[in-house]
């Protein structure tokens, strides 16, 4: 499944795929992948990719607008 808020989130703060790759101990292709979604993203890293940015696991799936 893709969800264009990770790639979104991540420009807005000014990081690189590398920096977010490492937050959650994956190589940068992995997370890469995730952002394109060319592979699922597990729930363990949307929990992680939204403690990282100050947001909701809703609003990186998509199923909020408020951020």
């Amino acid at each position: 499944m893709y969800f264009p808020r990770i790639e979104d989130l991540r420009i807005d703060s000014d990081r690189k795929q590398y920096e977010v790759a490492a937050y959650l101990h994956l190589n940068r292709e992995v997370y890469r992948r995730y952002e394109k979604g060319e592979r699922e993203i597990p729930v363990w890293a949307v929990i992680q990719l939204a403690r990282l940015y100050g947001t909701s696991t809703d609003y990186i799936l998509g199923l909020s607008d408020r951020r």
